[in-house]
């Protein structure tokens, strides 16, 4: 694998490679791409970049300022698998090119500050991060939204919804229960060869794989597995992650969603994500208080419990995502922590004595999000929980679905829509800004566009259901 400039100019040369493919990430966290030809990159490439037009790049510059340049990093070079050409993909970052500094509202830009903040800090020099990224494989999907109509469709060949369907060739009637999706074997898991595919592609690729599973929802809902690496490395492999499943199932005529809640009344699909903090090649979370945590960890649960209702709004970034975060359908809503308990938004594994794999899992994220922002927050609440010391209170060692309403009142939660979170970080955001990893710029206009794209209009349109409540009022 290539880790400097000369080896990707090597590869290309060694190699024959006509094409490269510059990828970066938007503000809302969708992959975009620039092709070009190879005798377009050499080693400046990859210090001052390769111009493109910014003014069209969602939260991004006026058209009056457009020009900035994409900055490849060589370490992340691979062969793209899904096109005809051979054509060697690289991610990039983005730089201004009249001041020669790095774009404050590039995400990859904000999650590699985010870990020199860390240095700077002394607490440690290596943040790990391992997300559990779930979707939906449908066979269909269908929406619109007009002045006089408004729907959505999905199906899928598993949606138990389908039990009663005519199908080709008769209909066999293995369609998984409602909840109760969770690790059946085929023929009930139709994706068995579809998933090892993916993940496969995956370890091609270079992204260091694991496993995949059917998970609970009906309808196609799974999870492929990969390995924690460093924040700014687990993001990209993220990104590779979402970009390899969709590709993967559409050779096959099947779609892949992301969306955290595409199915009424079943589960939503999260994004767990692990995180730990090293300093020297020494993990720092294992000791010998809580769930063999150290103060370092307890403090650093503290942020980001102290912090959720901000984060959120990087890391629960849409309307569909507080369809997900409601009680009773596995949804961490509570804003606890306890070992080994998944009804607790953070969760301490039950990972053995080795001091390398204690960890803390922030069970609230989903994949709708940006994943360099979502760490990014993440990493910057659990710094301040650790200079602040803050005491992250006793943990919920019991299933907080069973309490009682009083009970459940003591304990913090979630916000219930995106509009509330974006108003907590307008509150919040110092833990962000106070080490130059955010700007106010970007938080600024992470809410605006937030506002103005997604929470406005939604407010504007009438929703099918409203139809059934009110229509003969």
């Amino acid at each position: 694998m290539a880790q400097t400039p000369q080896d990707v100019l090597n590869w290309i040369k060694n190699d024959d490679i006509e094409l490269i493919d510059l990828k970066f990430v938007d503000l809302p966290g969708i992959w975009q791409h620039l092709t070009v030809c190879a005798n377009q990159i050499d080693e400046s490439s990859f210090s001052d970049g390769v111009p493109f037009d910014g003014s069209s790049i969602r939260g991004w510059k006026a058209i009056n300022e457009s020009d900035m340049t994409m900055v490849l990093d060589p370490s992340t070079a691979w062969i793209d698998p899904f096109m005809s050409t051979p054509t060697l993909s690289v991610i990039c970052s983005i730089k201004e090119p009249r001041t020669g500094e790095w774009y404050s509202r590039c995400p990859r830009v904000i999650a590699s500050k985010a870990i020199e903040y860390l240095n700077a800090t002394g607490l440690g020099d290596t943040a790990f991060f391992g997300p559990e990224a779930e979707f939906f494989i449908f066979d269909d999907v269908r929406f619109d939204q007009n002045q006089h109509e408004g729907y959505y469709h999905v199906d899928s060949i598993e949606g138990r919804w389908n039990s009663g369907k005519v199908e080709p060739g008769g209909n066999l009637g293995y369609k998984p229960r409602y909840k109760e999706g969770y690790f059946p074997v085929a023929p009930t898991d139709t994706s068995q060869d579809l998933r090892s595919e993916m993940l496969l592609t995956m370890g091609k690729i270079g992204v260091p794989i694991e496993k995949h599973h059917h998970e609970v929802a009906t309808g196609g809902q799974c999870e492929l597995g990969i390995r924690f690496d460093t924040l700014v490395k687990s993001a990209d492999n993220l990104m590779i992650y979402k970009y390899c499943i969709k590709n993967v199932a559409k050779k096959y005529g099947k779609t892949i969603t992301f969306m955290p809640k595409p199915v009424f009344n079943d589960n939503g699909s999260g994004m767990h994500t692990h995180q730990s903090i090293w300093k020297g090649g020494q993990p720092l979370f294992a000791g010998n208080m809580y769930a063999d945590l150290s103060q370092m960890a307890l403090w650093y649960i503290g942020g980001i419990l102290k912090h959720a209702p901000a984060i959120l709004a990087f890391s629960n970034p849409s309307t569909n995502s507080y369809k997900r975060l409601v009680p009773g359908f596995e949804a961490p809503v509570n804003l606890a922590y306890s070992q080994g308990n998944r009804s607790a938004s953070v969760r301490i594994p039950l990972s053995g004595t080795n001091p390398k794999a204690k960890r803390l899992e922030f069970r609230c994220p989903d994949a709708s999000s940006n994943p360099y922002l979502a760490f990014a927050a993440m990493l910057c609440a659990g710094i301040d929980g650790i200079k602040n010391q803050i005491d992250p209170g006793e943990p919920l060692d019991v299933d907080i679905y069973d309490l009682s309403p009083e009970e459940l009142a003591k304990i913090p939660s979630t916000p219930g829509s995106l509009e509330d979170a974006l108003e907590c970080l307008e509150k919040d955001h110092e833990f962000l800004t106070v080490g130059g990893v955010f700007t106010e710029d970007l938080i600024n206009t992470w809410i605006q566009y937030k506002l103005d794209n997604e929470v406005n209009p939604m407010r504007l349109r009438p929703h099918p259901y409203e139809f059934s409540l009110y229509y003969d009022c």
